[in-house]
């Protein structure tokens, strides 16, 4: 079973295919993707990878968490679920 993790503190630099082949260090990676904002397209310093096994999983936390990766120190562990949260005043009305 897939497994996603939350990876933070990346450089705004970072892309999708470099996250991609830190973490195929420790296995398969089925999916990677940096977050970046809606409206510049610019990076938010985080994303998520979803590796193939908890196993996998399990060692890229191990491996990456703390590593040095462009002057940043990574923060890595397994991604919570979203919580939807209400819209933020983008349906306000007076």
């Amino acid at each position: 079973m897939n497994k996603k993790l939350y990876v933070g503190n990346l450089d705004y630099s970072v892309t999708d295919d470099q996250l991609s082949q830190l973490f195929s260090q420790a296995g398969a990676v089925v999916s990677s993707t940096v977050i970046t904002d809606r409206n510049s397209g610019r990076s938010k310093g985080f994303g998520f990878v979803e590796m193939s096994s908890d196993e996998e999983a399990k060692k890229a936390i191990e491996m990456l968490n703390g590593k040095d990766l462009q002057g940043r120190n990574l923060v890595v562990n397994e991604a919570r679920p979203r919580v939807e949260r209400p819209n933020q005043g983008q349906d306000f009305q007076k």
